[in-house]
This record gives structure tokens, sequence and C-alpha cells, in this order.
């Protein structure tokens, strides 16, 4: 009896472990999904107009959280690049970023975006649940958030997951 309780602690710890192995870590449960997009009123670069989340609504569009100092940013922005030229909308917000920073990034890079959204304090990152860039939200028509990616999205990633999204809302 002294050795069942600890054998049964031991086999419990080794369930909940088991599961968490099988969980993707980019896969973090977003209490926004199904919500719609936070409210934010922020500048756009290179535009005298402000951006709001009333923007956002009228057809299903991405919102790409990153920045000009942001590693994994730099490793998805060719596939970014390449869904823009196929008609994807992106939506960029610059997160803790300069707008000269910005400029100079995206003239360099390639610029996707359809606007680009300058978060400098990263209030509306706050907002959105944003952990660190780059993260990637699908929203529907209706503003509403489908779907979180966090870290660098990949060609395995779009292509199984945010492109059926999409595809869905479209019809």
């Amino acid at each position: 009896m002294r050795f069942l309780i600890p054998a049964a602690l031991l086999v419990v710890l080794l369930v909940f472990l088991g599961i968490g192995l099988t969980r993707d870590p980019r896969e973090v449960p977003s209490p926004l999904v199904g919500k719609p997009a936070p409210a934010f009123d922020l500048a756009l670069l290179g535009e005298p107009q402000r951006y709001t989340q009333d923007d956002l609504k009228g057809r299903p569009v991405l919102v790409n959280f990153w920045a000009s100092w942001c590693a994994g940013c730099r490793v998805e922005h060719p596939l970014l690049v390449k869904l823009a030229g196929e008609g994807v909308e992106i939506i960029g917000m610059d997160y803790k970023d300069t707008d000269e920073a910005a400029r100079q990034w995206l003239q360099r890079h390639g610029n996707p975006y359809r606007r680009v959204v300058l978060d400098a304090q990263g209030t509306a990152g706050l907002d959105w649940g944003v952990y660190g860039v780059p993260e990637t939200f699908v929203l529907d028509a209706n503003g509403t958030i489908v779907y979180k990616q966090i870290g660098p999205m990949t060609e395995q990633a779009w292509t199984e997951k945010i492109r059926p999204l999409l595809q869905g809302q479209k019809s």
C-alpha cells in the first residue's frame, strides 16, 4: 500500500506528459478565436488616414503581426510575398517598431501587405494576445478571428490549416 500511491501518481504524471508531447507547441489556444477582432485605432505607414478593426470587415483577411527586428518574420516573409502575389489579402501590423525601420525592411524584402498598421507601442498586439512576432490571425468577412498561427507561417501551415479556412470563408 505504501508504494501504491506514488506509483499511481507516477502513472498519472506519465499520462499527462505523454499527452503534452503529442501537441504542437505553436498551437496555443487563443481565447480570441470565435470572437471579433479587438478594437484598435492606429496610424498607417505612409498614409494619412487611420485604420481600425472595422476596416478588417467585408472579406476574409490575414492579419500578420511582424517587425523589422524579428528573425522569424524574415523566415516567413517570402511565403507572404508569394501569397500576396496570388491575391491573398494580408494586413501587416508592424509591432513595436519604428516607421523608418519598417519602411527600409519592406523596401529591402518586398511588401506583401495591403496596408501596414503601425503598432509602435504594442498596445494592439497586447489586446490581440500576441506573445511575440510573427503571429498571424485569420479573420472571416465579419471581422471574427477564426484561427491564430503562432510563429512563422510555413507552407504546411498555409496548405493544411490557413488556406482551407480562407477558402471556407469565400463560399
